[in-house]
């Protein structure tokens, strides 16, 4: 899964790569966070420690090219997994070693937080979300077991195009579906699927999600690209009620990475203009807006907000 050319563009871009088929990165928030600048909203949203995430994928392939997405374009186009898999084990204990080492070349500073520093050591937030489609890991059930076993959580992100995998998917702390457009023509144009069936996939999708908020907590999350999937609130309210999720995240597209090599500066919202699409959404739906970060131009929606916005299954 792993090609030359992908090694390569990866290691320039500070990943660190384990065994055949995954990767690990430093988050910008989790540096900012030890650097005490700024958390990740999901710290203001969910109570997350942003310096105590590791960010990685245990499948660097992906059905889908977003044209949105800001991480590398090398990585192979797989509809379904081939190979060998590595073992959740060998993952999670190469990423966890692969995380001190790239923590290493952010202490000192000025502005610097070594007590953060040491801890970040020793992750306890797992975003499985780095590159690829990670559920797409054959032994990913495993590997969210192991990581609750000791003691970590997960924030497993899936782009919404298999379904059948979700159905027999281990709950994660938090399970995260992307939705990147109201209808299936404008869905084309934004994901690039190689899959014809990606948008009934999505669909029966957004069922099974349903299924599972009574297992895990459950997020839609819309990337917001100003001049392309910015329409149809009423579109978008509809296939929410089918997932009928605890949470829905609408965020600014960000004008980074290899997105712009397909998209404008024009094209990323500030977040005056995503708090209005939300409040179309809200008006066309039983969800208001909860939360909100500026600094990250994202909002939180939900249908009614609760202590800690925990919840136990």
């Amino acid at each position: 899964m792993i090609s030359k050319k992908l090694e390569e563009s990866l290691k320039k871009q500070q990943y660190a790569l384990i065994g055949s088929h995954s990767a690990v990165k430093i988050c910008t928030w989790t540096k900012k966070s030890i650097q005490d600048k700024d958390d990740c909203y999901k710290s203001k949203f969910y109570g997350i420690r942003s310096w105590l995430c590791c960010q990685m994928s245990p499948c660097l392939g992906c059905a889908n090219m977003c044209i949105f997405c800001w991480r590398d374009q090398h990585t192979p186009r797989m509809s379904k997994w081939q190979g060998k898999a590595d073992p959740p084990k060998l993952i999670i204990d190469e990423a966890i070693k692969e995380q001190k080492r790239l923590l290493s070349g952010i202490a000192g500073g000025p502005i610097f937080n070594r007590q953060k520093w040491q801890q970040a050591k020793e992750p306890m937030h797992f975003a499985l979300s780095l590159v690829g489609e990670p559920i797409l890991y054959p032994k990913i059930n495993q590997m969210i077991s192991l990581l609750h076993k000791r003691g970590k959580t997960t924030f497993v992100v899936c782009n919404g195009v298999f379904p059948d995998i979700l159905k027999k998917m281990e709950p994660p702390t938090q399970l995260y579906m992307s939705l990147d457009a109201p209808n299936e023509e404008l869905w084309v144009k934004t994901d690039k699927p190689i899959l014809k069936d990606g948008w009934k996939r999505l669909i029966k999708s957004l069922k099974v999600l349903k299924t599972l908020k009574k297992k895990t907590r459950t997020c839609i999350r819309i990337t917001l690209i100003k001049g392309i999937n910015d329409v149809d609130p009423e579109g978008y309210a509809k296939l929410l009620a089918i997932a009928d999720p605890h949470f829905v995240e609408i965020k600014a597209y960000m004008f980074v990475g290899s997105s712009r090599q397909r998209l404008s500066i024009t094209n990323m919202p500030y977040h005056e203009y995503v708090v209005e699409f939300a409040k179309k959404i809200c008006a066309a739906s039983k969800y208001k807006i909860i939360d909100e970060k500026r600094e990250s131009r994202v909002v939180l929606l939900m249908k009614r907000d609760f202590k800690g916005r925990i919840m136990k299954f």
